[in-house]
């Protein structure tokens, strides 16, 4: 029997290096567009980006609104509270630019205008009804590559997790990829994200739901950032290693959409939730660690990878290519200066059962992955980094 892949990203997407400027040559997809909100975070404020944007937008007599106060994994009731102030307000066209907290937040923002229903009811795979308000997305980050999934992640304090909300209605009009926006980004952010967007790639090449889509997208995914993360996060400058990193985490955006993560993912959400530990470096941390325990699973795919990116010859065993790999994560992780160990954050022992407890709960990315983990399994993942 013949299976069915789909695959669907962003409807256009334009490359290269201040791309931002030539903005308005795109709006004209977005005919009788008067007015634009456009979400935004502190740091793109400061570094004048806006004032781009706004300057296109006011040669061609269209209004806009900025808000900026989106924080980061932002709450359900952050994302409700900022809507009922833009109640009164309507608009033809989002603009999204940041990090991808921000590019979350615009595509809830979107459909929100357009659903009149409680951002809760949204959670979980295809559950918004309608269509949002039109939508572009412009990463300052190379790391979520939101900018083209259909997935966007809100926290609910109260239950320590955070959440995944899955919509076609997600996907945005138009997409910019603008490396020089990344050039300022902090060391930290830069490893963090960029270790998020690996990681993306590995799991949609490895889930249960890959497929020859998927693994074009997430293998360029792998080699674009696994050469590139060092030079970037070392001379931040380097706009090819930036145009590298930006282009391969969209790639892996595009792997997810088709393929999903797994395992990593789902244990790295209960350390968000309850110690706010930035999810590329709990991502990076937990990488490891859960690729050795499905190693027995997924050591071809794994070669296939180290080759891939330059790591291992052809005529290097499957077994010794995959050790080389995992050997990799944790050096990169050391090279880029994530902690390695969960006491840093606060994490205590006696966290493990309930952290276990939360991770086996995010069965949408647990079923995806290749090997089955029980709650005593991913206890022993959680304590191997203490």
């Amino acid at each position: 029997m013949n299976q069915l892949h789909q695959f669907q990203t962003a409807k256009r997407i334009v490359l290269g290096s201040h791309v931002i400027k030539n903005l308005g040559d795109q709006l004209g997809m977005f005919e009788g567009t008067k007015r634009v909100l456009i979400v935004t975070s502190p740091s793109v404020i400061r570094n004048k980006h806006i004032d781009v944007i706004g300057e296109q937008l006011e040669e061609r007599s269209i209004s806009y609104q900025v808000i900026n106060d989106i924080t980061p994994e932002p709450t359900v009731e952050q994302i409700e509270s900022i809507q009922e102030q833009l109640s009164g307000e309507s608009f033809d066209l989002m603009i999204g630019i940041g990090g991808g907290s921000v590019l979350d937040a615009t595509k809830l923002f979107s459909v929100l205008k357009t659903n009149k229903i409680p951002l809760k009811e949204m959670i979980g795979i295809e559950k918004v009804p309608h269509k949002g308000i039109p939508m572009i997305l412009i990463p300052t980050t190379s790391g979520t590559g939101s900018e083209v999934t259909p997935n966007s992640i809100v926290t609910i304090p109260e239950e320590e997790l955070k959440v995944g909300i899955v919509s076609r209605h997600f996907l945005p009009d138009l997409v910019l990829l603008d490396p020089s926006l990344t050039v300022t980004l902090p060391k930290k952010i830069t490893a963090a994200t960029g270790m998020d967007a690996f990681t993306h790639a590995f799991e949609s090449f490895i889930s249960n739901k890959a497929n020859p889509i998927s693994d074009m997208y997430a293998l360029e995914s792998m080699r674009l950032i696994a050469g590139s993360i060092i030079q970037a996060y070392e001379d931040g400058s380097n706009i090819q290693a930036r145009q590298d990193m930006l282009l391969g985490s969209a790639y892996g955006g595009m792997a997810l959409t088709s393929a999903g993560t797994a395992a990593v993912h789902a244990l790295a959400y209960p350390l968000g939730g309850k110690f706010n530990i930035a999810h590329g470096e709990a991502n990076s941390m937990l990488l490891p660690h859960v690729t050795q325990f499905n190693l027995d699973q997924i050591e071809e795919r794994m070669a296939t990878i180290a080759r891939t990116i330059g790591l291992a010859d052809k005529d290097v065993s499957s077994n010794d290519a995959a050790v080389q790999l995992i050997d990799q994560m944790v050096e990169w992780t050391k090279a880029l200066d994530i902690p390695q160990d969960l006491k840093v954050f606060g994490v205590t022992k006696e966290d493990v059962p309930a952290l276990a407890e939360a991770a086996s709960k995010v069965t949408r990315l647990m079923d995806n992955n290749p090997k089955n983990a029980t709650i005593s399994d991913i206890e022993k993942i959680y304590e191997r980094l203490l």
